[in-house]
């Protein structure tokens, strides 16, 4: 008997296993398909969620692959209809799902190289699924440096597990926020501000990054300024996303659509594109 296709135009059904708060407006959610499958993502790309009676949005996978689970996450800020909808379902609630759609970053490039991960905002919610693949195969890769910046300490995400990460050593963390509290130890600034404290060696760094338009302009120049090469850069547009099947319009850069020819792009391959960054 022959295996069944699935259409990319039609959701799969998903049951929600657990949700819990990364902070006052993001829920983490992980999900299981109801056929058993993996989801069989890639880091980077990202998914359509279907609530029913309510909508569809397009959200980044935040869980690395691993073949031997078949749940995967998503990280959600609660800002309009859909995502309102879904901070209120409960445990056990259907979703459908439908993708993954787009392109990943290319880990088999950093292997035997360093990284430097760049996330701003929430960026770390897609940055995330690349550095746990890189966690679970860390002898293919070499420093793994992570640049994350956030608006104020109550908009940190993920708190805990950063914090071990950074506490654990094999992996350099850094962090700042725009506007501290007063509980605030750490650095205080855009996220430029931590480039030059990070241990990079340009000509054996791949650049990851994702985070708000504006942010991606003063880090690329940054880069190209301590020797890290244009071509050795990668920038995610995951913010650009509608229906994943480049059939909106929505995430049209000149030629090309975001949703299939990205969400993720060598830098060199866009840096001619005014509308990309």
């Amino acid at each position: 008997m022959k295996s069944r296709t699935f259409s990319p135009y039609v959701p799969r059904p998903a049951t929600l296993v657990s949700k819990s708060a990364l902070s006052e407006l993001v829920t983490l959610y992980e999900f299981t398909l109801d056929n058993g499958k993996n989801l069989a993502h890639k880091p980077g790309q990202f998914i359509m969620v279907s609530l029913y009676g309510v909508g569809e949005a397009p959200f980044s996978i935040s869980s690395a692959p691993i073949k031997e689970s078949n749940v995967f996450e998503i990280a959600v800020r609660k800002i309009g209809v859909v995502t309102k909808a879904l901070s209120e379902l409960p445990v056990g609630a259907k979703v459908g799902i439908r993708g993954p759609f787009g392109t990943s970053f290319p880990v088999h490039e950093f292997v035997g190289k360093d990284t430097l991960l760049v996330a701003g905002g929430l960026g770390y919610i897609p940055i995330r699924s690349l550095l746990h693949y890189q966690l679970r195969h860390r002898a293919e890769f070499g420093r793994i440096s992570v640049l994350i910046g956030a608006r104020s300490p109550r908009d940190r995400i993920f708190i805990d597990q950063i914090e071990a990460l950074a506490r654990g050593g094999d992996v350099e963390v850094l962090e700042t926020v725009d506007v501290p509290d007063e509980n605030w130890k750490g650095n205080v600034g855009v996220i430029t501000t931590l480039l030059p404290k990070a241990s990079v060696e340009p000509q054996n760094t791949h650049v990851a990054m994702i985070g708000p338009p504006v942010m991606y302009k003063f880090v690329l120049r940054q880069c190209r300024e301590m020797g890290i090469a244009s071509d050795r850069i990668w920038v995610s547009l995951e913010r650009r996303m509608k229906c994943g099947l480049g059939k909106c319009g929505h995430c049209q850069i000149n030629s090309l659509n975001a949703c299939m020819d990205g969400p993720v792009f060598r830098y060199t391959d866009i840096a001619s594109l005014e509308e990309a960054i």
